[in-house]
Formats: C-alpha cells, structure tokens, sequence
C-alpha cells in the first residue's frame, strides 16, 4: 500500500514528487510519455510578461520557491540544471523604452527591470534601440531534468513506463486500485493528457501548441537570452533555442512546416548572421481558460486530484502548486481560490 499514486512525470509530477520524498510519504509513478510539454519546454524562468511589460502572475512568491527546489535537485542528482542567463529585452522604438521605464518605477517589477538601457554590441543582431535588462533570470534544462529524475525513480523502482489503462483503475472510498499498485490517494499530473481522464476531463484545460528550433550559428556567439518577436536561447556552444510559437487547434505532438517558416521569418527580423537549422520539436502546453492552475479534489470521489494546468511557466509554478496541493491534503490548508479546480466544479456539477 503506497500512500500515493502519481500519473505523470513532468515538471508537475517531479515536484510533487520531491515534496513527498521531503515528507516521509511512500508513492509510485505511472509515467506516459504521450505528452511531451515539458520535454520540448524552453525552460526559462522569467518573472515579466515582456509583451505587456507587467509582471507574471505571483512570480515573485514562485521565484523564491522555485530556485532553492532546482538547486536541491542538482544536488540530489548530481547534474546542473540551473543555468542563470539575463533575459534582454529587444526595443521596437523609443516609444517601448520609455514604456519600460515606466514599468521598471512600478512596485515588484521595479526588483526585476534594469532601469539601463544596453547597447547592442552584437554585429549579428540588429537592435538600433538597444535592450532592457531582466534581472535573476535563467534557464532549467528541463530535458536533463526528466531523464535523470525518470532513472532516480527507475533505480528506487518507483517508476512504471507505461500508458495509464483506466480500464485498470478502480477508486474506492479508502483507496484506489491500479493493476496490482494499491494506494491511498491518486495526484493525476499529466499535462495535456487531462482531456482523456474520465475524472477530470469536464475541467476547461484548452492546449496550446508550441513549437520550437534549435539552430546552429557559430558567429552568433550571443550569451543572453534575446527577446524579441521570438526568444533566442544559448545552449551549448553554437547552439541555440529559438521560439516560441502558439496555436490553439493543432493538439498534436507533429512539428509543423507552418510554424517553422513562422519562426524563421520572425529570427530573420533581427538575426544578421548564417545559421542553420538542427532541430524542430512540438508539444502542447497544458493552458486553462483564466490562465490559472488546475488544482484539487475531485468533487464525488474523494481521493482523487489534479495538479495539472500550468501553461508556459511550468518551471515556475510547479514547486509552488505542488506545495500547495500538498498542504491542503495533508495539512487541511486552503487551496487559493484562483486556482482551485473548485471555480470549475459547481458550475459543471450544478448544470
């Protein structure tokens, strides 16, 4: 009997299963690999929205939470995880510099934005305008992540590889039944792949399709992340992640010669230098209707949540939504209304 089922293992269903870990609690994963958000995620922690200049939802609360949790796993698995990189902001004009003037006097967002304007001195980007700085910014590679959590878990032999078979799935009031894995109570992390629960599917979780290149410029030689129409990200030497795109009906995991051509004409607005492209990779984010996690109980059978809907930012939210469904099944905390699944509930359950 283990005290928890998790179904998922990408950044939702790692960082629940830290806090259990932490806590003493016995669980087992059920990982499908049929969703893939996490893998092909550009992994980068930013707390400003840079479209609108304002700050991301609870950003600051889900920083100081998230960067202690990266760092204790490069720790616990030995691999670096955390690489932190300025995010610069590419200016259009002198009308968007002085938009972000304005942004950087506003309380919180003041902590974040540089209030110096950076010259470009990259002869292989065109930015008569220069740059805003982002301050605390990086990247959590979140491909290392995934494999080496999936072998920590392999080793531990806590970890089942295989499509979940609801067929197989029988929740009673005290616990759940999963082939011959009994447990107390089942988390469902399991990104975009919510919509074929029986449990949870009446939940608004949308999908946004992303799609991103890794291209290999050599004379590029850029050690910023540059946003700008598309964002640029400095991997290992020569390489970089270029992205992002994001269509609501395409809910498939194929890339797309549409969105390829799509963000090559976007890199080549600013791009000056030869480069070529290496890699092309798609998934789909799981994005909810108000843009706010999907988190909680099921109404009817007790011992079953979710912990899914966490968007683009899922490096950020995961460590701070996992804490938090954590604490109100143990603990009997409150979950914050705006993301508790309940705003969803007793409209579908009352109709």
């Amino acid at each position: 009997m283990y005290d928890y089922l998790i179904v998922g293992l990408g950044l939702a269903g790692i960082s629940f299963c830290e806090k259990l870990e932490r806590e003493g609690k016995t669980f087992k994963v059920i990982s499908d690999d049929s969703q893939q958000s996490s893998l092909v995620a550009g992994g980068l922690y930013n707390p400003v929205i840079l479209k609108r200049f304002t700050m991301a939802w609870n950003a600051k609360d889900q920083m100081e939470r998230a960067l202690p949790f990266y760092k204790s796993l490069e720790q616990k698995l030995n691999v670096k995880l955390d690489h932190k990189i300025p995010v610069l902001r590419k200016f259009a004009s002198v009308e968007e510099q002085n938009l972000w003037f304005e942004a950087a006097d506003r309380p919180g967002l003041d902590h974040f934005l540089s209030t110096n304007i950076l010259e470009n001195k990259n002869p292989s980007i065109e930015a008569p305008f220069g740059y805003g700085e982002v301050k605390y910014t990086g990247r959590i590679d979140t491909r290392v992540l995934l494999a080496s959590y999936a072998s920590y878990l392999t080793q531990k032999n806590l970890l089942e590889k295989e499509s979940f078979d609801f067929s197989c799935f029988k929740p009673s009031e005290s616990n759940i039944f999963y082939k011959s894995i009994q447990a107390k109570k089942t988390i469902f992390a399991c990104g975009y792949g919510l919509k074929n629960n029986p449990y949870f599917s009446y939940l608004p979780l949308n999908g946004t399709k992303g799609e991103l290149l890794v291209i290999k410029a050599k004379e590029y030689k850029e050690r910023n992340i540059i946003k700008s129409s598309v964002f640029t990200v400095p991997l290992t030497e020569g390489l970089y992640l270029v992205g992002a795109t994001y269509k609501w009906k395409d809910k498939t995991n194929i890339p797309t010669a549409d969105a390829k051509t799509e963000l090559l004409e976007k890199l080549k607005t600013f791009l000056k230098c030869d480069f070529e492209v290496v890699d092309h990779m798609a998934g789909i984010r799981p994005t909810v209707t108000d843009r706010r996690p999907l988190i909680g109980q099921h109404p009817k059978h007790e011992n079953l949540y979710v912990l899914n809907g966490f968007g683009s930012r899922g490096v950020l939210i995961a460590p701070y939504a996992s804490a938090q469904l954590y604490n109100a099944i143990e603990n009997g905390t409150e979950l914050d209304a705006e993301i508790n699944i309940h705003r969803f509930t007793k409209k579908h359950y009352s109709s």
